[in-house]
Protein backbone atom coordinates (compact mmCIF):
# COMPACT_ATOMS: atom_id res chain seq x y z
CA UNK A 1 0.00 0.00 0.00
CA UNK A 2 1.39 3.39 -0.98
CA UNK A 3 1.26 6.09 1.65
CA UNK A 4 0.49 9.72 1.00
CA UNK A 5 3.69 11.73 1.67
CA UNK A 6 1.72 14.25 3.73
CA UNK A 7 0.42 11.48 6.01
CA UNK A 8 3.93 10.30 6.81
CA UNK A 9 5.03 13.89 7.53
CA UNK A 10 2.01 14.51 9.76
CA UNK A 11 2.68 11.31 11.70
CA UNK A 12 6.29 12.37 12.30
CA UNK A 13 5.16 15.84 13.42
CA UNK A 14 2.72 14.30 15.91
CA UNK A 15 5.41 12.01 17.30
CA UNK A 16 7.84 14.89 17.69
CA UNK A 17 5.24 17.08 19.37
CA UNK A 18 4.41 14.26 21.80
CA UNK A 19 8.12 14.04 22.65
CA UNK A 20 8.25 17.82 23.17
CA UNK A 21 5.25 17.67 25.51
CA UNK A 22 6.77 14.82 27.49
CA UNK A 23 10.00 16.77 27.81
CA UNK A 24 8.13 19.81 29.13
CA UNK A 25 6.26 17.66 31.67
CA UNK A 26 9.51 16.70 33.39
CA UNK A 27 9.77 18.01 36.91
CA UNK A 28 13.53 18.45 36.78
CA UNK A 29 15.58 20.86 34.70
CA UNK A 30 16.76 19.73 31.31
CA UNK A 31 20.38 18.78 31.07
CA UNK A 32 22.37 20.13 28.11
CA UNK A 33 21.77 16.97 26.06
CA UNK A 34 18.02 17.07 26.64
CA UNK A 35 17.92 20.76 25.79
CA UNK A 36 19.83 20.12 22.56
CA UNK A 37 17.42 17.33 21.66
CA UNK A 38 14.49 19.62 22.38
CA UNK A 39 15.89 22.34 20.11
CA UNK A 40 16.65 19.82 17.34
CA UNK A 41 13.09 18.49 17.49
CA UNK A 42 11.76 22.06 17.30
CA UNK A 43 13.78 22.70 14.15
CA UNK A 44 12.63 19.40 12.65
CA UNK A 45 8.99 20.28 13.38
CA UNK A 46 9.44 23.64 11.61
CA UNK A 47 11.02 21.89 8.62
CA UNK A 48 8.21 19.35 8.42
CA UNK A 49 5.53 22.04 8.60
CA UNK A 50 7.30 23.85 5.76
CA UNK A 51 7.27 20.68 3.69
CA UNK A 52 3.58 20.10 4.46
CA UNK A 53 2.87 23.66 3.37
CA UNK A 54 4.79 23.12 0.13
CA UNK A 55 2.90 19.88 -0.58
CA UNK A 56 -0.43 21.55 0.13
CA UNK A 57 0.33 24.44 -2.20
CA UNK A 58 1.45 22.07 -4.95
CA UNK A 59 -1.75 20.05 -4.59
CA UNK A 60 -3.94 23.15 -4.84
CA UNK A 61 -1.96 24.38 -7.86
CA UNK A 62 -2.36 20.99 -9.54
CA UNK A 63 -6.10 20.87 -8.84
CA UNK A 64 -6.59 24.41 -10.16
CA UNK A 65 -4.67 23.56 -13.32
CA UNK A 66 -6.79 20.42 -13.81
CA UNK A 67 -10.02 22.39 -13.34
CA UNK A 68 -9.03 24.93 -16.01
Amino acid sequence: MMMDPASALKREVHQLIDQQINTLKQKSRLDPTQLGDYKARSKRIQTLYGELDRLGRAKVKFELARAS
